[in-house]
Formats: C-alpha cells, structure tokens, sequence
C-alpha cells in the first residue's frame, strides 16, 4: 500500500519549538508538571489547535484528552495514537509530546489532502504519563484500561499535601466523559527513544516489539538518631550508611540480571538533616526493569533479601513496599509489520526492538492492538534538559506514522 501523502516536517518542528515555551526553563529544557499551570497551558493550546483543524475533542473523567477526525465508517471503532504532554521536573522538548504533535501533523496533512479514512482517527493525550508529580506513571492510561483504581489515583497527592483530584478540577480538566468508556481499533504511539541504541546503529527508526517489565518499591529504613560527636562508631545506627549500602544492592542485583535488568535508586530523603546528627531514618524509591517477568519477580526477591541482611549488620529496620508492578508486553504483530512496511516504503533505516522506558501504550496494549514508533535522541539523553532530536529524524517518525495509519485503516488488526 503507498500514498503520496507527506507531513510537513518544518511545521512539526514549529509546534514542537512552540510548545517548548509552556514550562521552558532556562536551561533550554521543559518543566511541565501533570496538572501544573504550565500543564493546563499546553492542554489549552491543544484543545484550541485541534479544534481548529476540525476535530472534536473531549476529555474523561481523569482528563485523557481525545481529539477525533471522522472516517468514512461512522460504525467503525477509531484508530487512535498520540502519547502525552505532562514533563520530569527538569524534562526535554521531546519526551511525550513528540507523539501528540507527530499525531496532529498527521491529521493536518489527511485535512490538506482531503483524504478520507474509513475508520475514524484519535488523538489522544493521556494524563500523567511521567509519574512525577503523582505517582504512578502511566496512571491515567493505567485507570482507562481498568488496571488501576480510579479513586485511589484521584486521591493520590503530591509532596505538597494536594489530591490529583483536587488539581484536576482546579485546571479545568476533569471531563465528562466516562474513564475507558470509548475503545479503539488500534493504537500506536511515536516516541523518542530514550535510550542510545538507533543513534548508535545510525538506524532512523525503531520498530517496537514489546516492552520490559518494570517494578517500582519504596523503602523506609529506621536507625536512631544520634550525637555524631559522642556516639562510637560501633554503637551507632546509622540509617545513611545502611542506604548507602541499599544503594550497592540496587546496583548488584541489577548487573546479576544483566544485561537484561537493570535498575536504579532514583530518589532518597535523609532525616533528620543535621550535620552534626547521625540520620536516624532514610527513605528511598527504587526501580528494577527486566523484559522478562520471571526475571523481574527474582530481582525483586534478592534485593528484599539484601535489605535484611544490611539490616541485621547494620542493626537497623528496613521496610521495603511494592507500590506499582507493571508486566513486559509484546506489542501486535500487524502493527509492528505496519511500521516496519512504512519504514521501508519511505527508505528510512529501521530494526526491531524492545522498549526500556515505560509508556501508555503498554496499559492501552491490554485493550487494543497496539504498537510503537521511535526515533533517535542525542546520546540516549532523556528525563533531562538536555534532551535532543533532530527536525529530520522528528519528521521521519511523522511520516512513518501517518503511513502506519493508513495502512492500519485498509488492513486493520483482528
């Protein structure tokens, strides 16, 4: 199947540069916290952008954002792609919202064109992709596909004491459509890689065969506080030392299942942060990610076990508690064929591969066919300010987009 049909690559790159300044930082890079005032900022250019291109958009209950170009078929479910707006703290230009925009300038090509699809086409932004504000990530794709709890995500709070509820309404963004009411066709989401692989292989894009599980714990560990000047060395129970050794544990468990797993301390708080006081209580939150399940559930077992024997050897308590668990995936093999057709048929260097990060296609997986899309970033450089792609290799995913489309609306999945 080929169309002549071609995204403008220049006005992608426009939207792109244009969206940076909602949270822009001066370090070139994006803080665009879910639910935030920057975050409504965006969600209120997209809402007014998409409408001007004719779409009809509309927001649920936990404000996933769905924007619709009607096919042909008005019987036919949509075939929807798209991925998210929300940032890291100290996020990029590209993460999450290379696919929305790649997603709007796929339906404003179809507009120019005057091409009809048969099955309708949707947009969608889904709500709190990063986790970093509210946690879990991927929760508002989570609560769609019904794997997680609508009001215990709406009661969830941030560090400052207020509900993902609350804020929701706040910005104007709880919608009246019900959570997971509509379904879809097909879903497929464009993303950066985040990670270093295609700009190594100097391959344009990655056709995503699956995703790799991922486990997310949170750790108290509780000594006593002490005098740092009058307690012996021997005497103490020091919870900093005992998270220094948590921290090593991570890091040993992670290279025992390797190359596979990985894994990461990613956050701690010591208290109670004093200089000349020895930390009676640490926290920490941790990640562990393997593309196998098993593997993932062994990885969890020894680091659990590591943290009592640093326990006993360092006479402290340490709670350790599973907060989130998400299976690896394998996406649909005629998605993942699609995109590997589109690659070819635009002559763009692709290969197959698993993905590393989390993303709401692997929730939206459960409900539909669903596939993925990636394109090169600077040295792998993601979650960070320094995040970079380039205009030709944002266009090419574009491009290869719009094709999988189109190849999904004449061939759709069973």
């Amino acid at each position: 199947m080929s169309t002549n049909l071609k995204i403008n690559p220049e006005r992608l790159w426009s939207t792109l540069m244009e969206t940076a300044q909602y949270g822009a930082t001066p370090k070139g890079g994006v803080r665009r916290l879910t639910l935030s005032d920057e975050d409504k900022m965006v969600r209120d250019w997209f809402k007014t952008t998409c409408e001007a291109a004719g779409l009809a958009v509309s927001v649920d209950a936990i404000g996933n954002m769905f924007a619709t170009r009607p096919g042909t078929d008005p019987s036919a479910p949509a075939i929807a792609f798209g991925s998210h707006l929300d940032t890291q703290p100290a996020g990029g230009k590209f993460d999450g919202i290379l696919g929305v925009l790649a997603g709007l300038e796929a339906m404003r090509t179809l507009n120019e064109a005057g091409y009809e699809t048969t099955h309708p086409l949707t947009l969608v932004n889904w709500t709190n992709e990063e986790g970093a504000r509210f946690a879990p990530a991927m929760m508002c794709s989570g609560v769609y596909a019904g794997d997680l709890d609508m009001a215990t995500m709406l009661a969830g709070t941030d560090r400052d004491g207020k509900s993902f509820g609350e804020e929701l309404e706040r910005i104007g963004y709880k919608g009246p459509e019900t959570v997971g009411e509509r379904r879809f066709k097909a879903f497929v989401e464009l993303h950066i890689e985040q990670g270093p692989i295609l700009e190594a292989e100097e391959k344009t894009i990655g056709v995503v065969t699956g995703g790799q599980g991922i486990v997310w714990l949170d750790g108290v560990i509780t000594g006593r506080d002490s005098h740092a000047g009058t307690t012996p060395m021997p005497m103490r129970r020091d919870a900093m030392n005992a998270l220094a050794e948590v921290a090593l544990a991570i890091e040993a468990v992670a290279l025992e299942f390797g190359p596979a797993g990985v894994g990461t301390l990613g956050e701690a708080l010591v208290l109670p942060g004093s200089r000349n006081t020895i930390p009676g209580t640490t926290t920490f939150k941790a990640d562990f990610r393997h593309p196998d399940a098993e593997a993932l559930t062994a990885m969890e077992a020894a680091f659990t076990a590591r943290c009592r024997e640093i326990a006993d050897g360092r006479k402290v308590e340490i709670d350790v508690t599973r907060i989130w668990r998400k299976d690896p995936i394998a996406f649909n093999s005629t998605i993942v064929e699609a995109v590997e057709a589109a690659a070819a048929a635009n002559a763009l260097p692709a290969r197959r591969m698993i993905s590393g990060a989390g993303h709401d296609a692997f929730y939206i997986s459960g409900t539909c066919p669903t596939g993925m899309i990636f394109v090169p970033c600077w040295e792998g450089v993601s979650h960070n300010e320094e995040e970079s792609a380039t205009e030709a290799d944002c266009g090419a995913g574009a491009q290869v987009l719009l094709d999988a489309l189109l190849r999904l609306d004449a061939n759709p999945p069973s």
